[in-house]
């Protein structure tokens, strides 16, 4: 049974639930996020994401807008009492984040950054850390014990697929992870189809294996014209494709319950 992290007084991930998290990779401006929070207010979503600071390949890729990236979740956040989730690339940047954020998202290139991991786990926030893209399970169980050792066990793991010898998919979505995580840690596990597929018409299908497999929820990318998105807009779903993959989810959940 997996631990209960307590978002709030209303608001767990735990055993029992499958919970989304959903909006841009990327937070591009105030106009972008007030059309997706908005959206995802509609569709009863209670966590958001979005990526103030973007770790990525080439120096030249839009690398966020950092703190000014912050005040705009934090905005929507007051405004449609979301939840938010952003990912910190530096320790020296968890202090300026604590305000903004309240789920602290680790990437799977920090996975191993040992400082990083130290510095979370001595914030009360949960953390949400991401498995490496070449990580063995293992690895990735000796990471999460990095932050239970400062004292932080507010810990929700996310499988967001491996790196192999396969290039049709961004990545190959390693989904076995979740019942063997769930067997050897207390930890809740979540999936992120978006990064684990890296094609938006993947990301359903993923999704459904991933609520059959056991797994406590999604992390989604939704942006309200992927084909414009500064960052990852070939694996983001606009907001009719997330409006038909909540439909299909909490039918499957219907039917999961009355078997």
């Amino acid at each position: 049974m997996a631990n209960k992290i307590k978002i709030d007084d209303e608001l767990v991930i735990n055993d029992g639930e499958f919970t989304i998290i959903a909006g841009p990779c990327a937070v591009e401006s105030e106009k972008q996020m007030e059309s997706i929070g908005s959206f995802l207010s509609k569709m009863e979503v209670k966590i958001i994401r979005g990526g103030a600071f973007k770790p990525r390949t080439s120096p030249k890729s839009f690398q966020g807008l950092g703190i000014d990236g912050l005040k705009i979740l934090k905005d929507i956040k007051d405004f449609y009492g979301f939840k938010v989730v952003s990912e910190i690339m530096d320790p020296r940047d968890i202090e300026k984040a604590y305000d903004y954020i309240d789920i602290c998202q680790i990437g799977s290139r920090n996975m191993q950054n040992y400082s990083l991991l130290k510095e979370a786990g001595r914030i009360g926030k949960p953390i949400l850390l991401k498995r490496g893209m070449s990580a063995t399970l293992d690895e990735w169980m000796k990471a999460s014990e990095y932050i239970k050792m400062e004292g932080n066990e507010n810990i929700i793991l996310c499988e967001r697929g491996i790196r192999t010898f396969e290039n049709y998919t961004r990545n190959t979505l390693d989904l076995m992870s979740v019942p063997i995580m769930k067997s050897k840690t207390n930890y809740p596990v979540i999936v992120d189809p978006s990064h684990g597929t890296g094609r938006r018409e993947l990301i359903l299908p993923a999704t459904r294996a991933a609520l059959v497999l056991g797994a406590n929820g999604v992390i989604i990318e939704v942006h309200p014209q992927p084909d414009k998105a500064l960052s990852d807009g070939a694996q983001s779903l606009n907001f009719e494709e997330f409006e038909v993959l909540l439909k299909e989810i909490r039918k499957l959940k219907g039917q999961m319950l009355i078997n």
